[in-house]
């Protein structure tokens, strides 16, 4: 890819992040992950092993940043079904690694394609609840003074 290309989506994601909810984020997020994964295994079957051990850990640093991002107080059974599988995939990617196993990647986006799924069809006003907890949440945390 250009040097032009690459430029471009970089300030196109950089402005998608600017003005995003919470909500987009972790669309992006779930995005670059596979995103990331697609590229591995397109590396896994040239043997561009530099590429696949970059690609990799992309999406495996995404997925745990999608992880932490969890609220476990708030989430419950749901958070922690997400942390498992979250585990899961970052684990199985590592093994997708080691064994250079396309298929095995091809597990993974199986999983994320599935979780985005669902994420992408939250309904609006859910959303908006979500949003609003969230911001409930942030003005009880008291400020530190200056």
């Amino acid at each position: 890819m250009s040097y032009g290309i690459k430029a471009y989506k970089s300030v196109g994601i950089k402005d998608d992040l600017a003005v995003a909810d919470p909500h987009r984020i972790i669309q992006l997020l779930m995005q670059g992950s596979l995103e990331n994964m697609a590229k591995a295994k397109g590396a896994m079957e040239r043997k561009d092993f530099a590429e696949k051990s970059k690609t990799v850990s992309k999406a495996m640093s995404i997925i745990s940043a999608l992880q932490h991002s969890l609220d476990m107080d708030v989430g419950g059974e749901v958070s922690d079904n997400l942390w498992a599988l979250y585990d899961f995939m970052v684990n199985h990617l590592i093994v997708a690694s080691r064994e250079n196993s396309p298929a095995k990647v091809d597990d993974v986006i199986e999983i994320m394609l599935k979780i985005k799924s669902g994420w992408d069809s939250i309904p609006m006003e859910e959303r908006q609840k979500g949003f609003q907890l969230l911001a409930e949440r942030q003005e009880q945390v008291p400020r530190a003074s200056a």
